[in-house]
């Protein structure tokens, strides 16, 4: 597949795990699970953006290799999703998330919203930068 045409296919995973963000706002969803679904769509994110460079992603869930990878620049509430890729999920400890939820979900929407912008100046070969 041409770089872009993976790139979106990266952004459909992250699409629904935003989707199933905004669903959960309620804070009776815990917050592991929450927190493991925003971590998952910052990292499709992230590995849609090294594609679209035309680079292989590795297969890591390291949200800080996979920044410097694509060139992002992920405010630190993002990077401290890191927490919800594995330890969360399997610790019988309440793992806090490092801001609300909705701020997380804006965050979000600004990181997919840079990919989108990257994507519809896709000219074939490279993308062009905002």
């Amino acid at each position: 597949m041409p770089p872009d045409e993976d790139a979106r296919a990266l952004l459909l995973l992250a699409l629904r795990h935003e989707q199933s963000l905004a669903a959960s706002l309620d804070p009776a969803f815990a917050q592991e699970n929450w927190g493991f679904l925003a971590q998952q769509c910052v990292e499709n994110l992230l590995k849609a953006l090294i594609v679209l460079a035309d680079q292989q992603p590795p297969l890591s869930h390291d949200l800080a290799r996979l920044e410097l990878l694509s060139g992002a620049r992920l405010p630190e509430e993002l990077l401290e999703l890191q927490d919800f890729a594995v330890k969360a999920r399997y610790s019988p400890q309440a793992t806090p998330l490092p801001a609300t939820r909705e701020q997380i979900l804006a965050l979000i929407r600004q990181l997919r919203a840079e990919l989108e912008e990257q994507l519809a100046g896709w000219d074939g070969s490279q993308p062009t930068k905002a």
